[in-house]
């Protein structure tokens, strides 16, 4: 079986994380934390990239060098993946000697190749997206991305025969539908590739902060050309080897769709330079507002998710971005939208199920879980694999929830705290079917919210090791319960919250040593 490689964008290291770097990590590791649970070898690649002019003056403005500069900053990102329970199985760094070796091994190969070619190069550039811009595509001298203004640049420059594989993308868009993801983004590159590609500026003389090209070391590798890399720096890669070996293609490029257009036509036309595979898919997800406006430094309404961990908890903050909105549309974050769905999903919908149940059992059964296994929901693995599978992350989360509104109907509709008085046996099987539902809850939302859920499945009695339940369950629609299974109530995993929503909104501190 191939491994399952995925990867996140690399996260320009000028600032520290924020939710729109949450949202991506987190939407990655619960693919990888699901694929694994279905008992697939994963590798989940992440990383930072830290070279190019803006890094070179928000290091300038901080007083510091740019590697201690990005040291720092880098530093803040492996921290929060951390708290977030993060799963990467490789975090790279474009400042690593394992990389800039492949970039200069690639630059060189593609120079000899003729794919690279020395000349001169005029346009409008912008310092911030570290982008080129033509006269056309600007909006009054400013960049059509980030509104910032721009600047006129001639200098001698490396160019990559990006003009060459204008056919080649076409016909690879053509043959291979699921590459450009989501479907609504795809007519953009497609329109953007017929309307005819120039060839692409990849070196600068005038930003010295980058990677050296190694035959002409005046000029430093453009900062685009050498972050596309790392997909392929962190297999292993050598110039001139077929394939990364074992785990090239990419299964899966998860980006913003920002970015959307350099990872579906810039570096596929890399690719089939070197003579290598393309990746399956290229997914790019919406952007984040702020209660309606744009999230901005100046604005202040830059949305910390450390505080917000903190306030509500990981797997609840995890919960709540994937969802929110449909991963793949724009998403607007209000902290109401987040403590409603807290406390109504999970406080009251899955915490109070559990709960509830507990206390019965508890009550009136001694605290043993009794009855014969019932036969377990195979159609909600079957849906919620195929929602994950198509990183409808939302509707996963909306089929597991709809699980637990059945569990909270059961018990309301069968009241077994008044049939245990009665009937014994039928409290005994409504409370075991309650059960049942509360584990698959457990096995289903595990990649999602993986701390919570192992505090649930400890307090339903389950010795077992949940991630190896969870493999036998996906695998074959079966429960397992261990004889005599005995329950362990603990604190409520969802305490309601009543959050004073007229403070002002948890957001990072100002950053003095960013570009305005």
């Amino acid at each position: 079986m191939k491994t399952f490689f995925l990867t996140t964008p690399l996260y320009y290291v000028n600032d520290v994380p924020h939710i729109g770097h949450a949202y991506t990590t987190i939407a990655a590791d619960v693919l990888a934390r699901w694929k694994r649970l279905k008992g697939e070898p994963v590798f989940f690649l992440t990383g930072t990239d830290e070279h190019g002019a803006k890094i070179d003056q928000a290091a300038q403005a901080a007083g510091k060098t740019p590697r201690a500069f990005a040291d720092q900053v880098v530093g803040s990102f492996q921290a929060l993946w951390k708290r977030l329970g993060i799963t990467q199985d490789d975090f790279i760094r474009t400042t690593e000697e394992r990389h800039a070796r492949v970039v200069q091994g690639v630059f060189d190969f593609l120079l000899k190749k003729g794919d690279i070619y020395l000349g001169t190069y005029e346009d409008w550039y912008c310092v911030s997206c570290e982008s080129f811009w033509t006269e056309a595509e600007l909006a009054d001298k400013t960049c059509p991305t980030c509104g910032r203004p721009v600047e006129r640049l001639k200098e001698e420059s490396y160019f990559f025969k990006l003009s060459s594989y204008e056919k080649p993308l076409l016909d690879h868009f053509e043959k291979n539908k699921d590459f450009l993801q989501p479907p609504h983004r795809a007519s953009e590159i497609v329109n953007f590739v017929r309307s005819g590609l120039k060839d692409l500026s990849v070196s600068r003389t005038k930003v010295a902060w980058g990677v050296p090209v190694p035959s002409n070391p005046k000029h430093t590798v453009y900062v685009w050309f050498d972050a596309l890399l790392n997909y392929i720096s962190a297999t292993g890669y050598a110039p001139g080897k077929k394939q990364a070996e074992g785990l090239w293609p990419a299964d899966v490029h998860l980006v913003g769709k920002e970015i959307f257009r350099f990872h579906t036509v810039i570096w596929p036309a890399m690719l089939m330079a070197l003579g290598l595979p393309l990746p399956k898919k290229v997914f790019a997800h919406g952007w984040w507002t702020v209660e309606g406006e744009k999230m901005s430094k100046s604005r202040g309404n830059v949305v910390d998710p450390r505080k917000m961990a903190d306030e509500y908890g990981v797997d609840a903050f995890r919960y709540f971005l994937l969802r929110e909105v449909p991963f793949g549309s724009d998403g607007d974050f209000s902290e109401n939208n987040l403590l409603g769905r807290y406390n109504a999903e999970l406080a009251n919908g899955l915490g109070n199920l559990l709960n509830r149940t507990l206390n019965l059992l508890e009550k009136n059964h001694q605290g043993k879980i009794p009855g014969d296994p019932p036969a377990a929901h195979g159609g909600i693995v079957k849906m919620t694999n195929d929602a994950v599978e198509r990183l409808a992350f939302h509707e996963a989360l909306g089929d597991i929830f709809s699980l637990v509104n059945e569990g909270n109907k059961i018990i309301d509709q069968e009241a077994p705290w008044k049939t245990a008085k009665t009937d014994l046996p039928r409290a005994h099987q409504t409370l075991f079917k309650v059960v049942a539902i509360l584990k698959e809850a457990a096995l289903l939302l595990h990649p999602f919210m993986p701390s919570l859920t192992r505090e649930m499945w400890k307090q339903l009695g389950e010795e077992q090791d949940l991630e190896a339940a969870g493999k036998d369950y996906l695998a074959r629609g079966v429960l397992v319960f261990s004889p005599g299974q005995v329950v362990k109530k603990g604190p409520p995993l969802f305490p309601r919250k009543e959050v004073d929503l007229a403070r002002p909104p948890v957001s990072l501190p100002p950053s003095p040593h960013l570009l305005p």
